[in-house]
């Protein structure tokens, strides 16, 4: 046959298919039905494109049939009527605390809100060795699609401990080993979290080395930054300096503002990741949509006071020319920083050895106590907690401005920084419960901060270009049918600072890998999800 012939042949073959899918019937519905059709839907596919009306069948854990034209119902084992809802790629959290996932292998608190695929270790903490952690998830099972991040300060604390120091040529090469074993076993990129401990001790060189590990494996890098507060444009410029002299993407993770000196401050970083990318690097940034964060205790605590570990700052606290500094570091922090300037800003979360305390602030401790609620107060409060045993805390210490201007920029993702939870346990922030549903409800629907593809393409498309994921994020033949069904004239968060377990509204039904685990509002804990690994075709 001549090459004449097979070319007119391939063309009339391409022809012929794509006028089957124009006609919206699938060639693979003939010889084989569709687990499940969704009927009449408004199509928000993940581009960032404008919505449309369409039918969407799914086959073996994958989307066969994206079809304006309209498919038949008996294509199919089972059809679900879309009219009045929305489907959209299941939500990618970037920054997600998945901690638990053994003990709660099946998160209904993540995927009640519509997030499919999660990646764990962020804020410089992993597990360790990785490997046998991700084998043991995959023979016990999940619900819900997770990747990893090495981090950090779990390889520090493994070479190092909690010392205040620079490694020897000897530990930095066996960290970087660690990290490249990381990549190895399947890690997608190296975190930071160099506000918190032992991370603040390392200086910008170590780091650098370590991203390089990383960025030879392909990975990315992303960094809960030295501060957010007074010192966050200096550490914007460090971590864009990382990502330059490392040659690897950069995400400035759940990217805020942090105390009422430095609020507006986010035209400048946003002005800062605009420059850089002019200048040929990759910076993207992540955001959780509320005016509050959530850690520990702890963190109002000079990194100095903390060096060598708990014992030691237990021990600095009975000399008294000590404490008093550590008293002025603790004040200053919640007069400029996560603090707020005021002691009702600090409410605490998570008080194991005191749940009465858990959902009331410092100032209604001070009260209890019959204190005068200056910040010295706060700081003897803060220095209580933490020698009974210790707390996690909610901060309202950001602004809406912020909020509003950080989740428009074009380079930012939605990203959780949630936990998942057992309902009703502890006093957690809100957004473990209602991230993605709020900025849906509250930021497209009632303010109109973005358009519903723009949300969409944030929660879905777009943090899958910046891991490098395959065949997710998107809403196109091929791909994972990780799916979200929703009204989206109803959805929206209902989890409060004062009552935070409550799942949101408005979401219908959610699949990960074609297998309902949401359905018609019924929660299902079935093993759903897969282990992704790095450089693999999930």
């Amino acid at each position: 046959m001549s090459k004449r012939i097979l070319f007119f042949t391939s063309v009339m073959l391409l022809s012929a298919v794509l006028a089957v899918l124009l006609l919206g019937h699938s060639p693979w519905a003939q010889s084989q039905p569709f687990d499940f059709l969704i009927r009449n839907v408004l199509v928000v596919d993940g581009s960032g494109g404008t919505p449309y009306t369409a039918d969407v069948a799914v086959l073996n854990g994958r989307i066969q049939a994206v079809s304006r034209g309209g498919l038949q119902d008996n294509q199919a084992k089972h059809v679900i009527d879309g009219d009045g809802l929305a489907l959209a790629p299941g939500f990618i959290d970037l920054h997600s605390h998945v901690e638990p996932i053994k003990e709660i292998p099946f998160p209904e608190n993540f995927l009640r809100q519509g997030i499919t695929t999660a990646l764990g270790g962020p804020d410089g903490g992993s597990p360790w060795p990785l490997k046998t952690h991700l084998e043991a998830l995959e023979k016990e099972g999940i619900g819900i699609n997770l990747a990893y991040l090495v981090g950090h300060n779990t390889i520090r604390r493994e070479v190092l401990g909690m010392e205040d120091r620079v490694p020897t040529s000897e530990e930095l090469d066996r960290m970087v080993s660690m990290v490249e074993q990381a990549m190895q076993e399947g890690a997608w990129g190296l975190s930071t979290g160099l506000k918190y401990l032992p991370g603040a001790y390392a200086e910008t060189e170590e780091i650098i080395h370590l991203a390089r590990a990383a960025a030879k494996y392909g990975g990315i890098y992303t960094s809960h930054l030295r501060e957010e507060g007074l010192g966050l444009l200096d550490a914007v410029r460090e971590a864009i300096d990382i990502g330059r002299r490392a040659d690897i993407p950069v995400v400035l993770t759940h990217h805020k503002v942090i105390g009422k000196p430095m609020w507006g401050a986010s035209v400048k970083t946003l002005a800062m990741v605009d420059k850089a990318r002019k200048e040929g690097l990759d910076v993207m940034l992540d955001q959780y949509p509320y005016t509050a964060t959530y850690t520990t205790i702890g963190i109002l605590v000079p990194a100095w006071a903390m060096a060598g570990g708990q014992d030691e700052f237990l021990e600095r606290l009975q000399d008294k020319e000590i404490r008093k500094k550590i008293v002025e570091g603790i004040a200053f922090n919640i007069l400029n920083d996560r603090g707020g300037g005021d002691l009702r800003r600090i409410q605490l979360a998570r008080v194991e050895w005191m749940r009465e305390y858990e959902g009331k602030t410092l100032l209604d401790l001070a009260r209890m106590k019959r204190l005068e609620p200056t910040p010295e107060t706060g700081a003897e409060l803060v220095i209580e907690l933490i020698q009974k045993g210790g707390a996690s805390a909610i901060y309202h210490v950001l602004d809406e401005k912020d909020v509003e201007r950080i989740m428009k920029h074009p380079l930012t993702m939605i990203a959780s920084d949630g936990t998942i939870a057992r309902y009703g346990q502890g006093h957690p922030h809100p957004r473990w419960y209602g991230t993605f549903p709020r900025v849906l409800g509250r930021y497209v629907r009632e303010r109109q901060v973005l358009s519903l593809e723009e949300a969409v393409q944030k929660m879905t498309s777009l943090p899958a270009l910046r891991l490098g994921l395959k065949n997710r994020g998107r809403i196109a033949e091929g791909y994972w049918a990780d799916l979200v069904l929703f009204d989206p004239d109803t959805i929206r968060d209902t989890a409060t600072f004062e009552k935070p377990h409550q799942f949101p509204e408005g979401i219908h039904s959610v699949w990960v890998n074609g297998k309902a685990v949401v359905d018609n509002g019924q929660f299902h804990p079935i093993p759903a999800g897969q282990i992704l690994y790095h450089n693999s075709q999930n």
